[in-house]
């Protein structure tokens, strides 16, 4: 049996670590909206985040070593991660914490480029560029700065009513890192539009690209029959 006629089966560890972030998405959700303004819920549901997309980063990275590709996590993975990035963007909107124009601009790119990324295969893979690749490591750096609860710690700091002591310095490393977390959005923001306007016109190129390999292929054969000795 060759590598490609290797059978592999679908239960397995990159797609359990898949079914285990869609799995989260609900739990992460509740304890996002049920605890928004409790500190240590906060740092908890961060943490939660975090994990969840480390295993996105784990079951692709084992999926390529392991030779554990399927159609399966090829479908999932990708709806799993837009899943959890996108809860943690529309439960900040909820929360009024992250604009809901920059939630919903940025999630109808995120699933209209999937869902062409599935339209388009038969043409040919659309590889992520690289300005797809920052949008996703601002995005990241913007929600899980957003998610951390450092608004309430700066809350915290400068109310005197509240019991637990907060250092003054705390309150100025937590405003610096909010104001990163928000300037990392926009960023990102910026970078969804940009490469999603470039995703669409590289889909463009390789659809034509198709069609006239197609058309080639097809010009060829009739030359063959007709003019035997054309090149």
């Amino acid at each position: 049996m060759t590598e490609s006629d290797k059978v592999v089966p679908v239960v397995n560890l990159p797609n359990a670590l898949t079914v285990l972030r869609l799995a989260v998405v609900p739990v992460f959700a509740w304890m996002l909206l049920a605890h928004p303004h409790d500190m240590t819920w906060r740092w908890i549901t961060t943490a939660v985040f975090i994990v969840a997309l480390l295993t996105d980063l784990a079951d692709g990275a084992i999926a390529r070593k392991k030779g554990l590709i399927t159609d399966f996590g090829k479908l999932w993975d990708p709806i799993a991660d837009k899943a959890i990035t996108g809860m943690a963007m529309i439960g900040l909107s909820i929360l009024g914490e992250l604009w809901w124009w920059v939630t919903i601009i940025i999630l109808i790119r995120e699933w209209g480029i999937t869902i062409m990324r599935f339209m388009i295969v038969k043409y040919g893979v659309q590889a992520a560029d690289k300005l797809g690749k920052m949008k996703t490591l601002f995005q990241t750096i913007a929600l899980v700065g957003l998610l951390a609860p450092f608004v309430l710690h700066m809350n915290a700091s400068i109310d005197a009513t509240q019991a637990t002591f907060i250092p003054e310095a705390w309150y100025w490393v937590c405003l610096i890192l909010h104001w990163v977390a928000v300037i990392a959005m926009g960023i990102a923001f910026i970078l969804t539009v940009v490469s999603g306007v470039n995703y669409c016109i590289g889909a463009w190129k390789l659809r034509q690209n198709w069609l006239a390999n197609q058309a080639d292929g097809q010009d060829s054969t009739e030359t063959e029959v007709h003019e035997p000795d054309a090149r």
